[in-house]
């Protein structure tokens, strides 16, 4: 097991290290702590992230936006199955403590240094699923499969059925930089689905050295949009966007807000979900 970790090690200084290289006078980005919903007691974090966000870059956006023949610029890498591989199964994920207090014996484990960016990611990873959820808000890191199925069906129903929705790179992409993670304009050709569902689960990926995802469940108030994109090289993506109608529980300092002008309550917030990120709804009748 020692050589497995050593390799999801590696890989995370990896993805760190993609994660913090720019690109010219293009902007990239990195949209998972962004997009997540903001507890209370992130504003530090947040105005973090107003430094970290060109204003450029509609990350965020509002319903009016979402009509054919609007452009927006964001950040849709097509990553592919090698950068975020499979998560653990639940016994793999169980053999490996998972909490805060744990962080010295977790560096320790897979030889990263205490001072290092590594090690500021995992502190804030552990931090993030730690912290409190906002007011209607269910919270759950997923640390193997069976344990993000598990909250899913809790939160949707344990006699539902559920389905998942996915950012897809169509088959026609052509352009080798869909790959990277440059903000680039992207047109509205379609909307092929909405829905509002009663109960909704988004799976967010963030830095670790496994693959884990910070999923929260929310009981309604949300939209949900699949949108055919046209990228400004070609590409085309299904894109899965996501409406959050009531904010006004979020933080004031929520990079959103700084991008769409705005503040708790005034408006909706919607961000497009990136392809490794997850929405779980109930599954169509």
């Amino acid at each position: 097991m020692a050589n497995q970790l050593a390799s999801w090690s590696f890989l995370f200084h990896f993805l760190l290290l993609m994660c913090a290289q720019g690109n010219g006078s293009r902007v990239k980005i990195e949209n998972n702590n962004i997009i997540r919903l903001p507890n209370t007691k992130e504003a530090h974090q947040d105005g973090h992230m107003h430094h970290m966000v060109h204003p450029s870059a509609k990350v965020f956006f509002t319903l009016k936006d979402l009509k054919i023949g609007s452009v927006i610029a964001t950040s849709l890498p097509k990553l592919g199955s090698s950068k975020y591989p499979p998560l653990f199964t639940r016994e793999k994920a169980e053999s490996i403590p998972f909490s805060l207090k744990h962080l010295p014996y977790l560096l320790h484990l897979f030889s990263i240094s205490p001072d290092s960016p590594q090690a500021s990611a995992m502190e804030d990873a552990l931090r993030q699923c730690e912290s409190e959820p906002i007011r209607g808000e269910t919270k759950f890191c997923a640390t193997s499969l069976e344990s993000m199925l598990d909250f899913v069906s809790d939160m949707i129903g344990q006699e539902s059925r559920f389905q998942v929705l996915v950012t897809r790179h169509l088959a026609d992409s052509s352009s080798s930089s869909s790959n990277s993670g440059l903000v680039k304009n992207y047109t509205i050709i379609e909307a092929t689905k909405e829905m509002s569902p009663s109960k909704m689960v988004a799976c967010h990926t963030t830095a670790y050295p496994y693959t884990i995802y910070l999923c929260h469940g929310q009981s309604g108030g949300n939209k949900v949009f699949k949108i055919l994109l046209d990228g400004e090289n070609g590409e085309k993506i299904e894109a899965v966007s996501v409406c959050h109608m009531d904010t006004s529980n979020w933080s004031p300092d929520h990079v959103s807000f700084m991008i769409l002008g705005t503040h708790p309550g005034a408006s909706e917030v919607c961000h497009f979900f990136p392809e490794e990120h997850l929405v779980w709804v109930p599954a169509d009748p």
